[in-house]
């Protein structure tokens, strides 16, 4: 075997360990207590809990970030910025066919090409934002899990990469 493809694979089983350890250690307990004495995950709330974490923590985060990109335009930051008229309809599935659908590709080359500043916030502080704030793995393109734009987002087709 090559010493290049020796280094190659060595490199690949790195990422894919640290991957499967960092990864273990999510969902991270983010809600109030629970029964065994821990915070409670994202998937363990009930609807009234979630409904309560995003008012207090969510969306106060959510609206800090679209407010530093875009002062005036996102004074008030409500359920509707992400899902629409779902919340109207008691519906807070998430992905959603309200937001605009996504190109499918992992890396997001047609959203960098016709909105490269758009893209890049979501990606570069949106995204691990919210993922901090739900308690969730951000989004990685070796495992194709976790929370990323397609957690909001609809593909092509429909939900992706697990949502």
């Amino acid at each position: 075997m090559a010493k290049s493809d020796r280094r190659s694979r060595f490199l690949w089983i790195g990422l894919a360990t640290a991957s499967i350890l960092l990864g273990s250690c999510y969902p991270k307990g983010i809600g109030s207590i629970g029964p065994s004495g821990d915070r409670l995950k994202w998937p363990e709330m009930k609807l009234e809990q979630k409904k309560q974490h995003m008012a207090e923590v969510v969306l106060p985060r959510a609206g800090a970030v679209f407010r530093s990109w875009r002062p005036n335009r996102f004074t008030q930051v409500d359920c509707v910025l992400c899902h629409r008229s779902g919340p109207e309809e008691g519906n807070f599935q998430m992905p959603t066919d309200q937001l605009p659908r996504l190109s499918g590709e992992v890396f997001l080359g047609p959203e960098f090409k016709k909105y490269p500043e758009t893209t890049r916030l979501k990606l570069n502080r949106l995204v691990p934002t919210m993922s901090e704030a739900l308690g969730l793995r951000s989004f990685s393109v070796i495992t194709r899990r976790g929370f990323g734009c397609y957690s909001c987002h609809q593909g092509p087709a429909g939900p992706m990469f697990g949502h």
